[in-house]
């Protein structure tokens, strides 16, 4: 029922006076009073109308929950993410927000260092980052400036591997710094120069792993012998072999075979020199000509006295470390370059052998190794098969640069040599000269920021790119670590 209206008020004026009567001023103020409290009467009223149609509309509206829609839908929530801002100094807010850096590569390996952005501690193993997925193959490269600190990080990770179980193979050491450490561990550095007694006959049977039938072995070394041979060759005549030359050298090598219990290299020499008449008699003494003389340059030529009998020295591949020491035959580039040819024949046969475990192949002061072609090809083929063999190789050299030098541009020797690095997701990088900084970078894949810090890294500091990861390391010594390591007492 709608309010009654007021009536109206008829009043009268006093004459004389002009004033309203009292009573009509009181009837007038009662009728205003009650039309306010009707007018708000009706716009109460209307609210709660308007009220009840919102209500209703909310219940038959369709709302997203506080904590987001379910399925494929979810993380969707109605409302919007509001961060209130705040300002404080970055020693609070190191506190406040710890997770600013990269969260590292996990625990398990050996300690390195200090990682220079999060404060933590860097711990590493390829072998366990292959494990995890982390990279497709253990292969690693070091690349810095002389007194970076390189070589004092490559020893103390291999020393360190050992005590996980690891095995370090150097099969080239040119200046004589790992021999001490190896003998330290419990390994063998052996040393091959003139006059040091030592003896290492290419045609040694060498490592046999462990299961393999015997046909099967006898094949294994026919192949690695004649590869071996050919390579050394190669090497000597510094070109590839004629179709001939292979055939002359694999017919003397099994005539000296069939011959001799032990197989020497002047064995071999002979037969090529002076051959038997084949059952075609295609094979002459011109046939073999060159690569003869090339193999008596090994036996009784400038390159003599290391190759021309039984070997006096082992390759045991149960040590913890094996390292060849040719400091001393270091200037002489014609006889290091058959010296590693061999001991990667070597290596070869115990790197074969599935129950030999996980080991490191270091390949120090590696701009030696890559410029000749055989060494290089197989090389080569260890990155490649590092998953299969259980191997990490590890190239040392001073600036990425170095590859640039072998070969030139467009052959197969430079492709190699970029394919290393290709193969290897674990590159070092130590502080690199400023004019190599766009190579390296360029080679890399290196941010503008990484490339800035390459010039002013200190001694021992380092940028580690794993895969797309990067981390500024600080690597630490042991004081032992540090007397052993040390190469700098020489300028002292």
């Amino acid at each position: 029922m709608a309010p009654e209206e007021p009536r109206r008020l008829h009043t009268s004026v006093l004459p004389g006076t002009g004033k309203t009567p009292r009573k009509a001023r009181k009837a007038r103020a009662k009728a205003a009073a009650q039309r306010r409290k009707n007018d708000a009467a009706e716009r109460k009223a209307a609210r709660d109308a308007q009220a009840r149609l919102e209500r209703e509309e909310a219940r038959n509206t369709h709302y997203l929950p506080r904590s987001g829609e379910p399925g494929p839908a979810a993380l969707r929530t109605p409302m919007r993410f509001r961060a209130r801002p705040h300002q404080d100094t970055s020693a609070a807010l190191r506190g406040a927000y710890p997770f600013l850096a990269e969260g590292g590569i996990g625990t398990n390996g050996v300690l390195i260092g200090q990682d220079m952005y999060s404060g933590g501690s860097f711990v590493f193993d390829a072998f366990e980052l292959y494990r995890q997925g982390v990279i497709t193959a253990p292969n690693m490269t070091i690349a810095g400036i002389v007194g970076a600190g390189k070589s004092a990080l490559i020893k103390s990770l291999y020393t360190r591997s050992v005590a996980f179980g690891r095995k370090v193979y150097l099969p080239c050491d040119p200046k004589g710094e790992h021999s001490a450490i190896a003998e330290a561990i419990g390994g063998k550095a052996i040393q091959l120069a003139h006059g040091s007694g030592a003896r290492l006959n290419p045609l040694d049977e060498g490592h046999r792993p462990a299961g393999t039938p015997d046909e099967t072995w006898r094949q294994m070394l026919s192949a690695r012998r004649r590869d071996l041979l050919g390579a050394l060759a190669a090497v000597v005549l510094e070109r590839h072999l004629t179709a001939l030359e292979h055939t002359a050298i694999d017919l003397a090598l099994q005539e000296t075979v069939r011959d001799a219990d032990v197989p020497i290299l002047p064995m071999v020499v002979d037969r090529i020199l002076d051959p038997r008449p084949d059952r075609d008699g295609d094979i002459t003494a011109e046939d073999g000509r060159e690569v003869g003389h090339a193999l008596r340059r090994l036996v009784s030529g400038d390159l003599s006295g290391l190759f021309d009998g039984p070997s006096t020295v082992r390759f045991d591949p149960s040590l913890p470390m094996m390292s060849l020491d040719m400091s001393q035959v270091v200037e002489n580039a014609s006889l290091v370059s058959v010296l590693m040819t061999c001991a990667s024949a070597w290596m070869e046969a115990s790197l074969l052998d599935p129950s030999a475990g996980k080991r490191l192949v270091v390949y120090d002061e590696a701009w030696r190794v890559i410029s000749e072609p055989a060494l290089l090809r197989r090389m080569d083929s260890q990155w490649r098969m590092s998953r299969h063999l259980g191997i990490s190789n590890v190239l040392i050299f001073h600036k990425i640069s170095d590859l640039e030098t072998v070969g030139d541009q467009g052959t197969a020797m430079r492709a190699l040599a970029n394919s290393l690095l290709a193969n290897a997701e674990i590159r070092v990088i130590y502080r690199q000269a400023s004019d190599q900084l766009s190579s390296a970078a360029t080679a890399l894949g290196l941010t503008g920021t990484e490339q800035s810090l390459l010039p002013g890294l200190g001694i021992g500091q380092g940028l580690w790119r794993i895969k797309d990861h990067a981390y500024l390391v600080q690597h630490q010594l042991h004081p032992d670590e540090l007397e052993m390591f040390d190469t700098r007492s020489r300028l002292m």
